[in-house]
C-alpha cells in the first residue's frame, strides 16, 4: 500500500480543520511529487477522496448531490496543498462557490516540505454588501485555530435563517432567468421581459435575472465562468429549482451546464413547448407538440453517448445487442414517423372536410399576429363570443371559427390561431404547419399588433417574417394596433398616422366599427369568389348562406 492510498485510512478530528500530522504528511508527499494534492473530508472526519493535480493545479471530481438538500452546503471540505506556499487563488474561490463547499482550505507548502500555513474561505449567507465568501489571512500551521463543526454548523443555520424561501411549504417552481447576448441591450432587456411572462404564464415564480454581453459565446457555458459563478450563487441564495436561458442550447452547452450547477436547467424552445403541451386540447394540436417535443429531444438524446456496443460484424465479433440509448433512439424515431404519418391524415381529413362554408365561397378573414396581443379578445368582441382569452402567451393553439357580421349585412368566417413569437422555434413551426395551413385558404389577414408592447416594431418585424416563411405574402392584410385606451389620445393620433394602421381597444367595442368597415370594404375589393360565393355575398342571407355557416360559432 502506497502512502497516498494509506491516506484514505486517516481520519481527521470533526473539530479541526486538518490535523498537524496529516498536514505535515500531505505537504511532504506534495513536496515530494512535486504536485498538489487534495483531500475531500466529510462532516464525520472521514476523508472519502484523495486528489492528485499538477504543480499548479488540483481538479475536484464529480462530487455526489448535496447531503442536505440543493440549497445549503454540501457537507465536505477541501483541503489541498499549494506548492511555494501560495495563498488561496481565484480557481479555489470559484470552486467553492460552485460546489456549495463547507470550506475551501489552502495548505502552503515550504521550500523544504513543510506545512508553512492555512488559509481558509467560507460561503456567506445573503447579506446587504453582496458578498459571497469570507477569505481568512494566511495564518501559521501551530497557530490557527479554528473549530471546523461549530463554523459549519453555524454558518448552515445562518443560511437557513436568511433564506425563509428554504422553509416554503408550497410546490411553486422558482427560477432564475439567464442571458447572455453578443447583441444590443436593448434586445437583451426585451428579450428577458418576454421571457419572464412566458414563465410567469406557466406559473414559474421568477426569482430574478441575470445578463451578460458577450464578445463570444462561450462555447461549453454560454457565459463566462465568473458570471456562472453569479448566477449560481444567486439561484443558491435565492432558493431557485430552475434555471432558464433567453436563448438556445446546444446539447453539450445543456449538458455542461447542468453538470455545474446541480439542478434543472431548460432553454427558451423547451420552455416554449412546456407551454403548449400544457394548452393543447384537440387531438390535432397534442400531435403537433408531440411531435415537436420529440425533434427537440433526439439530437439531445444522440449526444448523450456515442459509445454503442457493437462490437463488429462477422461471427462471434457481435456485441451485447442494442443499449438502453439506441433502443431509445430507435424508439423516438419511430415515434416521430408515426406522428408525421397522423399529421398528414389529419391534413387530409381537412382538405377532404373542409366546411361547407368554404365549398360555398364565404370569405375567411384570419387574426394573426404576435403572442398575447389580444387576438382573442378581439374576436370576441366582433363576433359576440367567449372564447378563452386570458392575458398569457399562447393560451390560443388550436384554429377557431366564429362568423362575423359585416356592417353590409353579409357575413364572412372569422378565425383565430395560435400566436407567434420572435425566433419561432423550428420544430414547432414544421409541426404547426397543418394549422397554419387554414391561412393558405383566408382572404383577408387582420394583423394585430400589442400597441403598448415596448418593442411593438420588433413584434411586427417577426411576425412579417413568419409569413414570409408561410409564403402568404400574396393574402391581402390589415394591420390593427390593440390595446390603444392604455395610451394617451396624443399617442395614438401619433401611433395611427405614423404606422398607417387601425388604432382600436379589443375590450372597447365602440373603438371597432371603423374596422369593421375596413374589413367589409377590403373583402369587396380582393375577394374573388365562385359563382356559389357570389350568391352568397351579393344577395339577402338566404338558406345556402345559412348552411354554409351552420358548421360555425355565433
Amino acid at each position: 500500500m502506497t502512502r497516498l492510498e494509506r491516506l484514505y485510512r486517516r481520519r481527521v478530528p470533526v473539530e479541526t480543520v486538518i490535523s498537524q500530522d496529516l498536514a505535515r504528511t500531505c505537504a511532504e508527499l506534495s513536496h515530494e511529487i512535486r504536485r498538489q494534492i487534495g483531500l475531500l473530508i466529510n462532516r464525520r472526519g472521514n476523508i472519502e477522496a484523495v486528489v492528485v493535480g499538477t504543480d499548479r493545479q488540483v481538479v475536484i471530481p464529480q462530487l455526489a448531490r448535496s447531503r442536505s438538500g440543493p440549497r445549503l452546503l454540501r457537507g465536505i471540505r477541501f483541503v489541498h496543498t499549494h506548492l511555494k506556499n501560495q495563498p488561496l487563488t481565484k480557481d479555489d474561490l470559484t470552486d467553492l462557490a460552485l460546489l456549495r463547499l463547507d470550506l475551501m482550505v489552502v495548505l502552503g507548502v515550504g521550500m523544504q516540505g513543510e506545512p508553512v500555513s492555512l488559509s481558509l474561505a467560507h460561503l456567506l449567507p445573503p447579506n446587504p454588501q453582496g458578498k459571497t465568501y469570507e477569505e481568512w489571512p494566511p495564518q501559521s500551521l501551530q497557530m490557527f485555530r479554528c473549530r471546523c463543526d461549530h463554523l459549519v454548523l453555524s454558518l448552515e443555520a445562518e443560511i437557513a435563517r436568511a433564506t425563509p424561501v428554504l422553509h416554503r411549504t408550497d410546490d411553486t417552481t422558482r427560477a432564475l432567468l439567464v442571458s447572455g447576448t453578443e447583441g444590443n441591450w436593448a434586445d437583451q432587456e426585451e428579450r428577458l421581459l418576454e421571457c419572464r411572462e412566458l414563465a410567469e404564464s406557466q406559473g414559474i415564480r421568477v426569482l430574478g435575472t441575470v445578463a451578460q454581453r458577450l464578445r463570444r459565446v462561450n462555447p461549453k457555458y454560454v457565459l463566462g465562468m465568473g458570471k456562472m459563478t453569479e448566477v449560481i450563487i444567486q439561484a443558491w441564495q435565492g432558493g431557485a429549482d430552475l434555471l432558464i436561458f433567453d436563448r438556445d442550447l446546444t446539447p453539450t452547452q445543456m449538458q455542461a451546464l447542468s453538470e455545474m450547477v446541480e439542478m434543472k436547467v431548460i432553454d427558451r424552445t423547451q420552455l416554449i413547448l412546456d407551454i403548449f403541451a400544457a394548452r393543447a386540447h384537440s387531438r390535432a394540436g397534442k400531435i403537433q407538440v408531440e411531435l415537436a417535443q420529440l425533434k427537440y429531444i433526439l439530437p439531445r438524446l444522440s449526444q448523450s453517448s456515442t459509445a454503442f456496443s457493437r462490437l463488429g460484424g462477422g461471427i462471434g465479433a457481435r456485441g451485447p445487442g442494442e443499449t438502453k440509448l439506441e433502443t431509445d433512439l430507435r424508439r423516438v424515431r419511430k415515434r416521430i414517423t408515426y406522428l408525421e404519418d397522423k399529421l398528414k391524415d389529419v391534413g387530409r381529413q381537412r382538405e377532404q372536410q373542409r366546411p361547407r362554408r368554404l365549398r360555398q365561397g364565404i370569405p375567411v378573414v384570419s387574426i394573426v399576429g404576435y403572442a398575447n396581443a389580444g387576438k382573442s379578445t378581439l374576436l370576441n368582441a366582433l363576433t359576440h363570443s367567449q372564447v378563452s382569452a386570458e392575458d398569457r402567451p399562447f393560451d390560443t393553439l388550436d384554429t377557431i371559427n366564429r362568423r362575423l357580421r359585416l356592417p353590409s349585412g353579409r357575413y364572412a368566417i372569422l378565425t383565430d390561431t395560435v400566436g407567434f413569437i420572435r425566433d419561432l422555434p423550428r420544430n414547432l413551426l414544421d409541426a404547426f404547419r397543418t394549422t397554419l395551413e387554414d391561412l393558405r385558404h383566408a382572404d383577408l389577414l387582420v394583423h394585430v399588433v400589442d400597441a403598448t408592447a415596448p418593442d411593438c416594431d420588433q413584434q411586427i418585424q417577426a411576425v412579417e417574417k413568419i409569413l414570409r416563411e408561410l409564403e402568404l405574402q400574396h393574402v391581402a392584410r390589415v394591420m390593427v394596433m390593440n390595446k390603444c385606451d392604455r395610451l394617451p389620445p396624443s399617442d395614438v393620433d401619433i401611433l395611427e398616422r405614423s404606422s398607417r394602421a387601425l388604432c382600436v381597444s379589443a375590450i372597447r367595442k365602440e373603438t371597432l366599427t371603423p374596422l369593421q368597415h375596413v374589413i367589409d370594404n377590403t373583402l369587396e375589393l380582393h375577394w374573388l369568389p365562385g359563382r356559389a360565393g357570389e350568391e352568397a355575398w351579393h344577395a339577402t342571407p338566404s338558406s345556402t348562406t345559412g348552411a354554409a355557416l351552420a358548421d360555425v360559432g355565433p
